[in-house]
């Protein structure tokens, strides 16, 4: 069981940079032991213009049988020469892909102390394996891999090169180059992908596989046109396990949503609203987080989360004031937290500076112990992107079990809508908003969340104050009750 991984480079950039990336020295070998063989790194070539990596995988088929792994795919369960006469040792499947895993598994997680910028920047890279069953052909490989910028040829491995009549294999020799892909990706793409392909895994699959799957996969699989398949199969088709992956990864789209095309959006207001003659005021997002962080400084918060921070826009603010002590960003997405951390460079961020600000991964709909202790939060233009029947379980989980003294909420404002000419009449801002409210119906639901969990609010507009539909966008300031104030209020 073979795979090669190539890339090529100058003399600024040399090739053999792939050495530290994937931890391994290209200058010697290295053996690995792994419960069904030995997994061997080499470098057939390592010089400056062009460095491959080799990982060979021998299968240990005794090994296999003695485990319960070994058995013949689908096979009938007296086929006992099957045990230890298989394409296993030849052809790539989740035997490669655990070997992948253990062996580099730094590199897939992206971290290289030796070379961040090279870790997290694209590499030309060229994969190669020879023998990879798939079950689908050549047409299933393009359509799983084509869609994450690789260019892939897939040919068919014929049965006998002597017989041609007697057809094609369900083999294919694959080759997949890119140059837009970090080797981060390109690992967590074949992890994922390889026994997708196979259709079978050597080992029985558990609920732990759905938390494999997420942290290979969550950053691209829930944009993937072929997400169910991938999933299904990767699962064994375990229908339980792959409902429950589904629900996980429609999470992730529904919040991860382009900041960019959002405050595109935005800052159409200014364009459309102001005269010519006059200066163009700020744009919408700029007044967003203005009156957000005005609002933070007013509740003297210094420890404050920032929920669905997205790429880290209202973050990088914070940071500037040396007032916010503790800065936490919490999202979702994967992939917008990456962003995030590029965009804030937190690996070159001084360690001062850097203590001040974490980013982590959490769903809004699930309670989080990581998100008490602070002293404010911030739901800036998320609300919007959570269907409906799950707002109260955000709710929850903010104001319920978080409980921080003060929440600053802020959503678009539905009937400010018509003041764009560009936005189509009836249709909402961004193509993933769930609804979007009315003055009145943020103001229900405001008041009626802050009743059930103690809390007193007020309302801002932000953006101009138009006197017939509102602001763009509207703010709602929640304040938590002293036992005072709730005693006040029940006399």
């Amino acid at each position: 069981m073979f795979l090669t991984i190539t890339t090529t480079g100058t003399p600024e950039r040399p090739a053999t940079d792939l050495g530290f990336l994937l931890h391994k020295h290209p200058d010697r070998a290295q053996a690995f032991s792994t419960s069904f063989g030995t997994a061997h790194v080499l470098y057939p070539e390592a010089e400056e213009q062009r460095c491959t990596a080799a990982l060979l995988l021998e299968v240990d088929a005794v090994a296999l049988v003695r485990r319960g792994k070994g058995k013949g795919r689908g096979g009938a369960p007296d086929a006992a020469l099957a045990s230890y006469v298989n394409d296993r040792p030849y052809a790539a499947s989740s035997l490669l892909a655990v070997a992948l895993g253990n062996v580099f598994s730094s590199a897939m997680r992206g971290v290289c102390k030796a070379r961040p910028e090279r870790a997290a920047e694209p590499l030309p890279l060229r994969v190669e394996v020879p023998a990879l069953p798939a079950r689908g052909g050549p047409d299933l490989v393009r359509r799983l891999f084509e869609p994450l910028g690789w260019t892939v040829t897939a040919g068919a491995v014929p049965l006998d090169t002597e017989f041609p009549e007697w057809g094609e294999s369900r083999y294919v020799r694959l080759i997949l180059e890119a140059d837009t892909l970090t080797l981060s990706d390109a690992l967590r793409h074949l992890y994922v992908l390889l026994p997708v392909l196979d259709d079978a895994k050597h080992y029985w699959v558990s609920a732990d596989e759905v938390e494999k799957l997420m942290r290979a996969g969550g950053a691209w699989l829930h944009h993937h046109p072929e997400a169910k398949l991938i999933t299904n199969r990767y699962l064994s088709r375990r229908w339980s396990l792959t409902r429950q992956a589904m629900e996980r990864l429609e999470l992730v789209r529904l919040a991860e949503s382009d900041d960019s095309e959002v405050e595109e959006i935005d800052n159409a207001v200014a364009a459309e609203t102001a005269p010519e003659t006059e200066e163009r005021p700020a744009p919408l997002a700029v007044q967003r987080r203005e009156a957000i962080l005005a609002a933070l400084r007013e509740s003297a918060a210094a420890r404050v989360l920032d929920l669905g921070c997205g790429e880290g826009h209202l973050v990088r603010e914070m940071l500037k004031e040396p007032r916010f002590t503790e800065i936490a960003g919490v999202d979702v997405s994967v992939r917008a937290l990456t962003i995030a951390a590029r965009r804030l460079r937190l690996d070159r961020m001084a360690e001062r500076q850097a203590a001040r600000v974490s980013l982590f991964q959490g769903s809004l709909a699930y309670t989080d112990n990581r998100l008490k202790g602070y002293d404010a939060a911030v739901l800036s233009e998320v609300i919007e992107h959570i269907d409906l029947p799950r707002l109260p379980a955000l709710e929850y989980a903010v104001f319920g079990a978080a409980r921080p003294r003060t929440v600053v909420v802020t959503t678009p404002n539905v009937e400010y809508n018509v003041r764009w000419e560009s936005l189509p009449a009836g249709h909402v801002r961004h193509r993933d908003h769930r609804f979007e409210w009315t003055r009145e119906e943020f103001r229900t639901w405001a008041e009626a969340a802050a009743g059930r969990h103690g809390y007193g609010v007020e309302f801002r507009p932000v953006g101009p104050d138009d006197p017939q539909v509102g602001p763009p966008t509207q703010m709602a300031v929640f304040t938590l009750k002293t036992a005072g104030e709730k005693e006040a209020k029940a006399a």
